[in-house]
């Protein structure tokens, strides 16, 4: 019996993002998969260490949000109250306020305060840890290699941040030598986070990482127990993953993180109940 793939050129990492961006330049917001196809994806995501693809992203602007609601709206347990900063209830305020905080020793030694990214009308906010040295640089999160198979990541499920996708991090500015960040960083940002949370109102978190994780689940697990189910923050559906800079280092959590993206969609399509 022949191979299913016997007479089938390969699939470049280039290719398949060159085909993503041009659906979605005509306005499609789906990815329609055949049987093959995630088997394919796969071997392209498996690829993209050994040949990254560059995806050009237009950011949308910054658009301001209505005030809203009570201030404590938002708060949970999960996230530390961080204590003495009463924030404003628009996001291009808030970033103001972020970019001159100096709430932590982490404004010692950062370049610039990282943010966000993507469209503040977004129907999925993405949660990362910390900025890295391109972030720091940029002071746009996720703009390195992990930033680029994010967004490939995130268009295989028919999602874009220039479109669909708010893009943030537990820490808004990049900790030294990229360590993990300390529990006082976190306590000192969690304001910055749980207003992006309130204004922005995505319809499901996708936290990539183990902090941004446990932080918004309220749970001390390993990512590998937290993720393939669906929390809750806020009323919210929240779905955990790995990283994509973990990606670049094991491509073993390439096929869970496409698993935990399929969940996320059908979460999104109302076909995943939620608790």
């Amino acid at each position: 019996m022949s191979s299913p793939e016997k007479g089938r050129e390969a699939v470049s990492p280039t290719e398949v993002a060159r085909f993503l961006r041009q659906r979605t330049e005509f306005g499609e917001t789906r990815l329609p998969l055949g049987s093959g196809a995630p088997r394919e994806v796969l071997a392209v995501l498996g690829r993209f260490r050994e040949a990254p693809v560059t995806i050009p992203v237009t950011p949308a602007p910054m658009a301001t949000a209505p005030p809203g609601g009570d201030p404590e709206k938002g708060s949970a347990t999960a996230i530390p109250t961080g204590q003495g900063l009463v924030l404003p209830g628009v996001l291009e305020e808030v970033a103001q306020v972020c970019a001159g905080c100096r709430r932590c020793g982490l404004a010692e030694t950062r370049t610039t305060t990282v943010f966000a990214d993507g469209n503040p009308d977004a129907r999925v906010m993405v949660v990362g840890e910390a900025p890295g040295a391109n972030e720091d640089t940029t002071g746009v999160p996720f703009v390195g290699a992990a930033g680029k198979l994010l967004d490939l990541l995130l268009l295989s499920v028919g999602l874009s941040r220039r479109d669909s996708v708010y893009i943030c991090n537990v820490i808004k500015c990049r900790p030294p030598e990229n360590r993990n960040p300390q529990a006082a960083e976190i306590e000192a940002c969690a304001p910055y986070l749980r207003r992006q949370i309130e204004l922005v109102k995505p319809e499901v978190i996708l936290a990539v990482g183990t902090f941004s994780g446990q932080l918004l689940s309220g749970r001390s697990e390993t990512l590998g127990r937290l993720r393939g189910q669906v929390f809750r923050y806020e009323g919210i559906p929240l779905v955990v993953t790995y990283h994509p800079a973990a990606l670049l280092r094991n491509s073993g959590w390439t096929r869970p993180t496409w698993e935990d993206l399929q969940l996320l969609r059908r979460v999104m399509d109302g076909e995943e109940r939620t608790t």
